[in-house]
């Protein structure tokens, strides 16, 4: 509506502080990727500085923020691409849930609990070198402390009247316990790592990080407790929650649950091993994925931005320290680029022959310089554990429930509302 009344770059007032909103793609991408540099900084209020400080990758800015993401990008992408295969561990949680939802014997079950074990078993390969157990006391209370939202209210609040707030019992002082549980673990893990640690024989980030530890320069421990903290809390929530749509929206859509049962079995032998580049042989597959992460929009209004130099977008003069708030949800559901945006629909990424094409104003990892440091590990997930799953199972509504809930609990990214379905071995 306000975009209807101001245009596509409007400002909003968030008391004395002017915050301009990004709408539609060729806003976003003005903003953002014309003007990668100018909005590259990210502000720190004071929750979020008092909660994590100016540390890792997530909340800094500048040389800091520059040092520690060149440093994860490599190692993310090394990890993805290299023979010391990350996609082998994917694969072997992939399989795990496969085999918890067959113990369920087709009775109904909510597969939120077997997929975030499986995608933060994931992460923690990636950062400790190892999985949990499913039992494990510190990983279920990391998986809490993760998934643990705060009322939008008391973030507001705690922003207006910090000083009071950081002493005033309420859902933020639970915050600061679980973030501090998140460094302890971390902290051990660590600690551990330096006991056995071997320079010449890197095993995961943190004997990555331990090697390039420098207590005189930004490789220091403070940060890289900050930054194993912030890849665990944005590598596991936002690819549970897209997975949990996923068997949502093929119980919603039998019929295109169907058709990429029937791709997978032309494409695949029954037991064949799924790896990601066998998504160029399944396009109908990709697409529903690729539609999956569209319409499920999780992360909708992307995270705030600031401006570190004067930009100009679409001829509106931004100053410099000014926030910018890209609006995802308008880019992924932009009439301007997208056939019917408000209806699920594969052929969004397919061509009249059936062949998958990509759409420009597909964003949902954001974009420019502050874009998803996790999307390609995050492809990868969604696309063996999905074509895992349909492989194995055909998943329908319990007896006697014949409607489904397609709204989203509001929070820093938009989930399901729990639900309960039947796995159907196949």
């Amino acid at each position: 509506q306000l975009t209807n009344i101001y245009g596509n770059v409007y400002t909003v007032w968030m008391g004395q502080t002017p915050l301009i909103v990004l709408n539609g793609y060729r806003a976003v991408k003005d903003g953002l990727i014309s003007h990668s540099e100018e909005t590259s900084g990210r502000p720190l209020t004071p929750f979020f500085r008092d909660l994590m400080g100016e540390k890792g990758i997530f909340l800094t800015s500048g040389h800091t923020w520059k040092q520690q993401k060149r440093f994860v990008m490599t190692i993310l992408r090394s990890l993805v691409l290299g023979k010391n295969s990350l996609e082998r561990q994917i694969q072997e949680e992939a399989q795990r849930l496969v085999e918890d939802i067959a113990n369920e014997n087709g009775k109904p079950f909510d597969p939120y609990t077997p997929i975030v074990h499986g995608i933060a078993n994931v992460i923690c390969a990636v950062v400790f070198g190892h999985r949990f157990s499913s039992e494990d006391e510190s990983f279920n209370r990391l998986i809490k402390a993760i998934y643990f939202t705060l009322p939008i209210f008391y973030l507001q609040m705690y922003d207006a009247f910090p000083w009071f707030m950081h002493r005033f019992p309420g859902p933020h002082q639970q915050v600061f316990a679980y973030n501090d549980f998140m460094h302890s673990l971390v902290m051990n893990e660590v600690q551990s790592h330096k006991e056995k640690w071997k320079a010449d024989d890197p095993q995961d980030l943190i004997d990555l990080y331990l090697n390039k530890e420098d207590p005189t320069s930004t490789f220091n421990e403070d940060n890289m407790v900050q930054t194993m903290v912030d890849l665990l809390l944005g590598g596991t929530e936002t690819t549970t929650a897209t997975l949990y749509w996923a068997l949502l929206y093929m119980v919603q859509y039998p019929d295109i649950q169907g058709k990429v049962q029937k791709e997978l079995e032309t494409v695949l032998e029954p037991s064949q091993v799924i790896y990601y580049k066998d998504r160029k042989n399944l396009p109908y597959t990709n697409a529903v994925i690729h539609e999956i992460l569209r319409y499920s929009n999780i992360t909708a209004v992307g995270t705030p931005r600031q401006c570190v130099k004067d930009a100009t977008v679409l001829g509106y003069r931004i100053e410099k320290g000014t926030i910018v708030l890209p609006n995802l949800h308008s880019v992924v559901y932009d009439p301007e680029y997208w056939e019917t945006p408000w209806k699920f629909n594969p052929n969004h990424f397919l061509d009249s022959d059936g062949n998958f094409v990509n759409n420009e104003a597909f964003l949902p990892f954001s974009a420019g310089h502050r874009v998803c440091l996790g999307e390609q590990i995050a492809r990868t997930e969604l696309f063996i554990f999905f074509a895992n799953l349909l492989r194995a199972f055909t998943f329908q509504l319990p007896d006697g429930v014949k409607k489904i809930n397609l709204g989203y609990i509001l929070g820093a990214i938009l989930k399901p509302h729990p639900y309960r379905l039947h796995a159907i071995r196949r």
